[in-house]
């Protein structure tokens, strides 16, 4: 796992742990993120904002996602698929 990877995951993780869960789609997620859609995310030299995520995931993510881990593992798989990380 590189380092950009973990700090991505650890900052998912905490960004999404706070959502009701089961999540059924992306706009469940807002309401738990600290900015809302403004919220960014940065490990290493890349920056994410929480609608950049949203748009690189869109058809990498199988809702409802019943916890936090599933939801991170996808995301973090979606953005590997896309060349984001």
């Amino acid at each position: 796992m590189s380092s950009v990877e973990a700090e991505l995951r650890e900052q998912f993780t905490e960004a999404f742990t706070g959502a009701d869960y089961p999540i059924t789609g992306q706009m469940d997620l807002v309401p738990a993120l600290p900015n809302g859609p403004r919220t960014t995310f940065t490990a290493g030299e890349r920056t994410l904002t929480a609608m950049e995520l949203a748009s690189d995931l869109s058809g990498h993510q199988e809702f409802p996602y019943e916890d936090v881990e599933s939801l991170v593992d996808d995301a973090i798989a979606g953005l590997k698929a896309e060349d984001v990380i």
